[in-house]
């Protein structure tokens, strides 16, 4: 087989190179820069230039990183790699490899909803798709998102009327700057980050993505009032004391986790947005069936039910497992700021 699964990733023998390497190797391909792809430690690493800046901020500045152009193809001995739109994050990819006359895919993580701030997703045709199912079960389907920002613009006005803070809790890398640009233009109240998000929002800016002025919250005087205000902040803050300085607050999550009952009462808090930067049952199915793929590996998350449902339909496909799973449950601090807020 062209890749395969060993002890440190998802392996092509024939390019000698990994995909997202769970373990530290000479040459990692790297589909984004979220912390359960973009691991420290390897020799070289190869990712889209889109998302070279943020990708730098995760591996650090002595990170020995190429970067390529989306569909630019680059060769390996004698295996043909190009990168191509994901849609998940800013830089976020896909990975295509090519020998012999056969074609794999490695999805990463992807979405196939519009997002100002990343490149859209885009279909690769293939023998084999490799894919994500962090949400493969038909609970899960997506309300259109124009509808979620609207119901967070009318809780943050209504917070400011009662002279509360509005805090959403939004991955730093990827989820806060779609609030950011969901909530581009309601001028409700200035929008303060956190510092894991402030940083990673300025890579967005540097890389050429529209968003609206923030400022970090910690650098506001003792005392500062935030009534009024928007906060964005990692869910590693939730509980911490960096929270006391808003006073009166209502908390927030923006997830696709959301979607289920209970897991606001879980996360204590006041709302829960079901927003993803991943595929739903209904989209996930539709790219696997556009691909044309005649063989799937359904790996990280629900893996399972989406085999079944492919295997029911004649479709070569068998479960994957990865060494890390639920990506949206897990939160990676940025190089260098791990206890900066």
């Amino acid at each position: 087989m062209l890749l395969r699964i060993t002890d440190r990733g998802l392996y092509c023998e024939a390019g000698d190179f990994y995909i997202d390497p769970w373990q530290p190797v000479d040459r990692a391909v790297i589909t984004h820069a979220h912390g359960d792809h973009a691991r420290w430690g390897s020799r070289h690493y190869l990712g889209s230039e889109e998302g070279l800046r943020v990708l730098r901020t995760r591996l650090g500045a002595d990170a020995s990183i190429q970067s390529v152009a989306y569909g630019e193809p680059l060769h390996l001995n004698g295996v043909r790699i190009s990168l191509h739109p994901a849609g998940h994050i800013l830089g976020s990819a896909q990975i295509r490899v090519e020998h012999a006359g056969e074609v794999w895919v490695a999805s990463g993580d992807y979405k196939s909803d519009a997002d100002p701030t990343c490149s859209p997703f885009e279909i690769v045709r293939c023998d084999t798709f490799i894919t994500e199912s962090t949400f493969g079960l038909p609970i899960y389907r997506w309300r259109p998102q124009s509808e979620v920002f609207a119901e967070m613009r009318d809780w943050w006005s209504a917070n400011a009327r009662a002279g509360r803070a509005s805090i959403v809790y939004a991955y730093a890398l990827g989820k806060a700057q779609r609030v950011l640009a969901g909530l581009a233009g309601a001028e409700i109240g200035p929008i303060y980050t956190h510092g894991a998000v402030e940083r990673l929002t300025r890579d967005y800016r540097e890389s050429g993505i529209a968003l609206p002025p923030t400022r970090h919250a910690s650098e506001m005087p003792r005392g500062h009032d935030f009534g009024g205000s928007l906060i964005i902040a990692p869910p590693s803050a939730a509980g911490s004391t960096w929270l006391h300085r808003f006073g009166a607050a209502s908390p927030a999550f923006a997830s696709g986790w959301m979607q289920i009952r209970g897991a606001r009462r879980r996360r204590g808090v006041d709302r829960g947005f079901v927003l993803s930067d991943h595929v739903d049952w209904p989209a996930l199915l539709a790219a696997i069936e556009a691909t044309r793929a005649q063989r799937v590996w359904v790996t990280h998350g629900f893996r399972e039910p989406v085999v079944r449902w492919l295997l029911e339909r004649g479709i070569d496909a068998m479960s994957v497992a990865s060494h890390w799973e639920d990506e949206e449950d897990v939160e990676s601090p940025a190089v260098g700021e791990e206890i900066v807020a």
